[in-house]
C-alpha cells in the first residue's frame, strides 16, 4: 500500500533513468577504466560482468524490495520488516556513509564544474596539465565556491521532489550523458592508433589478470551500483505494487554497466593513440584525459569541455540520489516538510565538506587514519568499511532472518516478464553474496 503524499515514480523510464543515474557516478567515468588498464584489460572486464550478474543484480533486487515493501527510507524500512529489532542499524549505517560520501564527492564533483570552465587554458598544447590541477585542488577558496555550486544544483533538484525533481532531471541528464559519451567515442576510436587502445579493451589477456584483479573487479562491481548505501532502498520506497523490481533491477544494472564500458571506448583508444599510461589511477581523469584533448589541436578544446561536462552529469546523478537518502530519512522520520530537509541536510553536507577540500592545501599537514588526509579518511570510512558491512548485513537479514520467502514474495508482485526471482536468487543472497562481500570487506581494511 502506497503511502499518500510521500511521492512515487511517474513512470517506469523516470525511475530506471534516476536508479541508474545514482549507480552512473565519477567510478564509471574514471575508476572503472583506469582499473580496466590497471588489470589486464578484457579480463577484467568479464570477471567484472560476472560479479554484476551473481552477486550486485541479487542484493539489487533485495534493496529495491525491501524498499517497496516497507514504502519507508533506509531506517524506517528495517523498523517497518523487523520492528523492536536492532536491524535498524543497518539503514543507518547506509544513511551515515550516504552523508559522509556526499560531503567529500561534492568537492570532487566541484573540481569537475571548474574545468568546464577553465578548459581553454587546460586544453592549451603545452599546458603541464599537473601541475594546473594540483594547483586547482589546493587553492582555500576556489575549491569550496565550486564545491557550494555543486551542492546547490543538488538540493535544487531534491527539493522540487521526486518526480518534478529528481525524475525530471534524471530523463534529461542521463540521456545527455549517453550522448556526449557517444560522441566522445567516435572522436577516440576514430583517432590515429587508436586500434591499440581497442584491442587492448576488448581483447581479453587472462595472464595479466591476478587475484588482486579479481578482487578488485568484485569491489569495484559492488561499489559501482550504489549498494549498501540506502540509495535503492529509498528509490524502492517510491515504486508503486505494479513495478516490476526482478526486470528493472536488470535495466539499472545493465545502464550502468554499459555506460562504464562506453568510458572505457572514449578513453583507452584515445590514450593508446598519444602513447600515455592506460593505467595511471584517478589522475587519469584530470591529467591524462585532458593532455589527449590538448594533443587534438583546436578542436580539442570543444572535446575537453564536453568531458568535464560528463563528468558533472555523472556526479549529479548520483549526488541527487545521496542527498535524497539523508533527507528523506528526517522527512518520514522526523516529519520534516521536504524543502526544510533537503535545504537543512544539503548545507550540512557542504560544510562537512570544507574540510575535506582544505585538507589537500592549507590543512595537508593533517592526518587522520593511517596517514590519510582528511577527504581520503572519510573515504575510508564510508567506502572501506560501511558500505560492504551494510550491504554484508542486508544479506543477512533478507537471507537468514525476514526470509527469502517474503522477498521472493515481495519482488515477484508486479513482475510480468520471464525475469522472477526464485531459487536461484534464493542461493545467491544466502550463500554467494554475503561471502563475496565480506571477502571485499576484509580486502578494503587491508586484511589481504
Amino acid at each position: 500500500m502506497e503511502i499518500k503524499g510521500r511521492g512515487n515514480w511517474g513512470s517506469q523510464f523516470g525511475f530506471i533513468a534516476a536508479a541508474a543515474g545514482s549507480a552512473v557516478g565519477l567510478g564509471n567515468i574514471w575508476k572503472f577504466p583506469y582499473m580496466t588498464g590497471r588489470y589486464g584489460g578484457a579480463a577484467f572486464v568479464l570477471v567484472y560482468l560476472l560479479f554484476v550478474l551473481l552477486i550486485c543484480i541479487p542484493i539489487m533486487n533485495s534493496e529495491l524490495l525491501v524498499g517497496r515493501k516497507s514504502q519507508k527510507n533506509a531506517v524506517g524500512a528495517f523498523k517497518v520488516l523487523a520492528p523492536g529489532s536492532p536491524w535498524f542499524i543497518v539503514g543507518v549505517m547506509g544513511i551515515l556513509a550516504g552523508f559522509i560520501i556526499l560531503s567529500y564527492y561534492s568537492v570532487i564533483a566541484g573540481w569537475a564544474v571548474a574545468f568546464i570552465f577553465k578548459s581553454g587554458a587546460y586544453m592549451a598544447a603545452g599546458a603541464d596539465h599537473a601541475n594546473i590541477f594540483v594547483g586547482s585542488i589546493t587553492s582555500s577558496v576556489a575549491p569550496l565556491i565550486w564545491h557550494a555550486i555543486f551542492m546547490f544544483m543538488c538540493i535544487g533538484i531534491v527539493a522540487a521532489g521526486i518526480e518534478k525533481g529528481i525524475e525530471k532531471y534524471s530523463k534529461i541528464l542521463m540521456p545527455l550523458l549517453v550522448l556526449i559519451m557517444l560522441v566522445l567515442i567516435i572522436r577516440s576510436v576514430t583517432l590515429s592508433g587508436a586500434g591499440a587502445g581497442l584491442s587492448f579493451y576488448l581483447k581479453p589477456d587472462f595472464s595479466k589478470l591476478t587475484a588482486e584483479g579479481v578482487l578488485a573487479a568484485l569491489g569495484q562491481a559492488f561499489f559501482s551500483l550504489s549498494l549498501g548505501m540506502g540509495c535503492m532502498i529509498t528509490y524502492g520506497s517510491y515504486l508503486k505494487k505494479d513495478q516490476d523490481i526482478p526486470a528493472n533491477s536488470y535495466w539499472i544494472a545493465g545502464t550502468d554497466t554499459g555506460i562504464a564500458l562506453l568510458a572505457g571506448l572514449a578513453i583507452f583508444p584515445a590514450v593508446f593513440a598519444f602513447g600515455l599510461e592506460p593505467g595511471a589511477g584517478p589522475g587519469l581523469t584530470f591529467i591524462t584525459v585532458p593532455a589527449v584533448f590538448a594533443a587534438m589541436g583546436p578542436v580539442g578544446h570543444f572535446f575537453g569541455i564536453l568531458f568535464f561536462f560528463l563528468l558533472t552529469i555523472a556526479a549529479l546523478t548520483s549526488a541527487i540520489s545521496l542527498l535524497e537518502v539523508v533527507s528523506a530519512y528526517f522527512i518520514d522520520e522526523s516529519k520534516w516538510d521536504r524543502k526544510k530537509a533537503v535545504w537543512i541536510m544539503g548545507i550540512i553536507i557542504f560544510l562537512l565538506g570544507i574540510p575535506s577540500s582544505l585538507g589537500l592545501g592549507i590543512w595537508s599537514g593533517v592526518k587522520i587514519l593511517g596517514g590519510r588526509d582528511i577527504l581520503d579518511s572519510l573515504d575510508f570510512i564510508a567506502s572501506n568499511i560501511l558500505l560492504p558491512l551494510g550491504g554484508f548485513l542486508l544479506c543477512i537479514f533478507i537471507g537468514w532472518y525476514w526470509g527469502t520467502d517474503k522477498a521472493i514474495e515481495e519482488g515477484n508482485t508486479g513482475a510480468k516478464g520471464a525475469i522472477t526471482l526464485g531459487g536461484g536468487y534464493r542461493f545467491l543472497i544466502k550463500y554467494v553474496a554475503p561471502v563475496a562481500i565480506f571477502i571485499v570487506f576484509l580486502k578494503s581494511i587491508g586484511v589481504f
